[in-house]
């Protein structure tokens, strides 16, 4: 279904706000999404009180396929058929879907705003900041450790400590100056 089709499709119901989503559009009036037309057809926004409505007409919710599984949304229903063609009930059921989503919006709870979003994400942000700056980053900054199981173990916390691993074992020798920790310091 393209664009122009479903404008004239709800001409009698009134003005309808027509955005592209996912593959095909989403029908919204008055800031209220209540249809979506996708390649598989048209469906709208159906809840407790108009699903009998849908069963009784034999139309079937939205369905997608994922590659694990097939997920079935509840609250989308295939639009009969012999509707497209009788304008006058459409518009019925179109303010029927319109009611669903506006009483689906009401039992949705608010969403947090992004400003208190953004301050709790920053708050953390600067938490994790000033915990790498007591444990040392950079090359001056030393940090003593409570000795390990090794004997011998460093009491430095920054690159040197891979290199005293690998003197440990055996494996390298401390290139350039030696730090504080190392045994010939």
């Amino acid at each position: 279904m393209d664009r122009e089709f479903l404008i004239d499709l709800f001409t009698d119901f009134g003005p309808v706000a027509i955005r592209k989503m996912f593959s095909g559009y989403g029908i919204s009036a008055d800031g209220i999404n209540f249809a979506l037309s996708l390649r598989a057809g048209l469906f709208f926004r159906a809840d407790e009180m108009t699903i009998p409505d849908f069963e009784a007409e034999g139309s079937k919710p939205f369905q997608y396929s994922t590659r694990a599984k097939t997920v079935l949304v509840n609250s989308y229903w295939e639009l009969p058929a012999r509707l497209f063609d009788d304008s006058e009930e459409l518009a019925q059921w179109t303010k029927a879907a319109l009611a669903a989503a506006q009483r689906a919006k009401v039992k949705k709870r608010p969403k947090v705003k992004k400003a208190a979003k953004k301050a709790a994400k920053s708050a953390k942000g600067r938490k994790k900041a000033s915990k790498k700056k007591r444990l040392g980053s950079g090359p001056g900054d030393w940090v003593k450790l409570s000795p390990g199981p090794l004997s011998g173990q460093p009491s430095c916390l920054w690159r040197c400590k891979r290199r005293h691993r690998q003197l440990a074992r055996g494996r390298r020798q401390i290139p350039g100056p030696a730090c504080r920790a190392s045994p010939g310091a």
